[in-house]
């Protein structure tokens, strides 16, 4: 029997949590004003989240597509795979999301020339 080859670093190791290169990615961070996008900011300008901390964060259970329309305005967040184990023992890899350095100034810079009122 054949092995299935190696994912290529265009496809990545798990292509549901990483970050795939839009042909037309922002460059600074576009806002938003979408309750989900900015509880889960609030959050991650303190501390990481693991998916399902931003899930319930947001008050939904779709943290992936969040973290991706939030990619599509400007930011980053890597999702970092780390190890794991579950409750019965096995081991796993859960994804946890933060903001680079340089999302934080993107959000800061955005948060900064908000109108407030």
């Amino acid at each position: 029997m054949r092995k299935a080859p190696a994912p290529t670093k265009t496809q990545g190791a798990f292509q549901n949590h990483e970050q795939h290169v839009d042909s037309i990615k922002p460059t600074r961070f576009l806002g938003t004003d979408n309750p989900r996008h900015l509880r889960v900011l609030t959050v991650l300008l303190r501390r990481p989240l693991a998916r399902e901390q931003l899930d319930a964060v947001a008050g939904a259970s779709n943290g992936p597509d969040l973290v991706a329309e939030l990619r599509r305005r400007g930011l980053e967040l890597p999702c970092e795979r780390i190890h794991f184990v579950d409750c019965d023992g096995q081991g796993c890899r859960p994804g946890v999301y933060s903001l680079t350095e340089a999302d934080r100034r993107r959000v800061y810079r955005w948060q900064a020339g908000r109108k407030h009122g």
